[in-house]
């Protein structure tokens, strides 16, 4: 350890760029900040207009590079939050001018001060009308933040993605605290770095999304975190383009991992794995044996932890693993009378069969909150509360083997696909079946609620004109 601690000398130490993050409340403009820096338009193709993954992306600067952490702002991201804090150097604190502190505002600002972070503020949608500067600046000072020109010497800009006045200033204070920070590496130090997202891609294997914060990585290093070793078979820049080797601050993407390494993991060159395995099979402590069975998946491993953290109070986690939702997922569920939770996933084609077969609920969906909100409904319906919807049976367009096609009008509440449904004639429950296709005005919907609709209903019992489908 000496002799590494021997080597930082003036010829061994060059300056590195910022790794600024990206902080603040959902939809105060954080992404369209960086798209407007970057010219691209990610935030169109994020689902309901919110980051769900942290993303790291490089820009220069009068010539200089900056890379920059994007955290999601959704209060089920808070652990992502934390880590993307801890692995920077520089923060943006975002803040709409229009809607000024809220919630997670008050939470990324604390962070930012356990963990010591230097950060700026971006008061961002000035151009609406009613933006105003200084409500937000008189906000931000009862939480201790106070700016330049108002009593403090915190520095900030106003800024508007719509006519892009305040971001070239912006960025010019990032490069300056950045100097000031005197950000160093050591050329002659092993490398080492964050994971800062996984997931396991179908054809390319597990792929990691790092930034490197010391000494050097080149193909073909052996690298390890506490959960995973690597030998680094590919490695791509943050768009995508295969390099030879990697120096610090740099976000890039590594292949040639054994497992899906933690975010928030510290990897380094020559490290090896340590023995401790994700405890994703194990339930919570305590009383989780009154709480509904699930076995969660998700698209990245971020995603999967915020799942955990959403659900966790909620129901008992039996299993939680990283992609599209398989036939061993449903058997899982089947054999341990769980339901399934998906966020950013898809079942395949023998997991929807055999989930539809087994009468195995699956609940998914690509925005956080709305999965969250879906599973409330099914939690309220398994506890013997009223059906999430009803329908009214208007017309029987045809029936093929236990498929029938059914014209229906919402009755009451709202109607999902893929719902469990019990068929009611009268005052009588007369047989159970499930939706597995759900259409108005002739297109698919994932849930209707309100006027006609056609559904195709699996069931062994023919429904007829007048009954009732209760969905839950």
């Amino acid at each position: 350890m000496a002799s590494k601690t021997a080597t930082k000398t003036k010829e061994t130490l060059l300056t590195r760029p910022p790794v600024v993050v990206v902080v603040g409340h959902v939809d105060h403009g954080k992404t369209s900040l960086l798209d407007y820096i970057r010219k691209t338009n990610i935030a169109a193709r994020e689902a309901g207009g919110i980051t769900q993954a942290t993303g790291a992306y490089e820009v220069e600067k009068d010539g200089k590079k900056i890379t920059f952490i994007d955290t999601p702002g959704h209060e089920a991201f808070s652990a992502m939050r934390r880590r993307g804090a801890a692995v920077a150097d520089v923060a943006i604190l975002v803040v709409a001018a229009d809607d000024g502190v809220k919630p997670q505002t008050k939470e990324a600002i604390e962070i930012l001060k356990k963990t010591e972070t230097p950060f700026i503020v971006a008061l961002t949608k000035i151009d609406k009308n009613n933006a105003d500067i200084e409500r937000a600046a008189r906000e931000l000072g009862h939480m201790g933040v106070m700016l330049e020109k108002y009593g403090g010497d915190v520095s900030w800009h106003g800024t508007s993605t719509v006519s892009g006045e305040g971001i070239e200033e912006l960025l010019s204070l990032i490069v300056l605290l950045g100097e000031l920070e005197e950000l160093k590496y050591d050329t002659a130090a092993k490398g080492k770095g964050f994971i800062i997202e996984a997931h396991k891609d179908s054809r390319r294997g597990i792929v990691a999304s790092c930034i490197i914060k010391d000494g050097e990585l080149k193909i073909g290093d052996e690298i390890g975190t506490d959960s995973a070793a690597c030998k680094v078979k590919i490695m791509e820049d943050f768009l995508g383009k295969r390099i030879k080797y990697a120096i610090p601050s740099m976000p890039i993407r590594i292949l040639g991992w054994e497992a899906i390494p933690k975010v928030g993991e510290i990897w380094g060159v020559g490290k090896e794995p340590g023995l401790q395995k994700e405890a994703s099979a194990v339930a919570p402590s305590g009383e989780g044996e009154e709480r509904i069975k699930a076995v969660l998946k998700a698209d990245v491993a971020g995603s999967l932890e915020a799942l955990r953290e959403l659900v966790g109070a909620k129901v008992q986690v039996l299993d939680a693993s990283v992609g599209e939702i398989t036939s061993n997922d449903v058997n899982m569920a089947k054999n341990t009378g769980s339901v399934i939770l998906g966020f950013g996933v898809e079942p395949d084609k023998g997991a929807e069969s055999l989930a539809r077969v087994q009468n195995i609920q699956i609940i998914k969906h690509d925005i956080i909150y709305k999965l969250l909100e879906d599973l409330e409904s099914y939690i309220k319906g398994e506890s013997g509360s009223q059906a999430r919807g009803q329908l009214e049976v208007l017309k029987v367009f045809s029936v093929k083997g236990k498929k029938q096609v059914v014209g229906c009008k919402v009755a009451s509440g709202v109607v999902q696909n893929n719902s469990d449904a019990d068929i009611h004639r009268g005052s009588e429950k007369v047989g159970e079946g499930r939706i597995v296709n759900l259409q108005q005005g002739k297109e698919d919907r994932r849930e209707v609620s309100e006027g006609e609709c056609g559904i195709m209903l699996d069931s062994v019992f023919m429904v007829q004109p007048g009954d009732i489908i209760k969905v839950y």
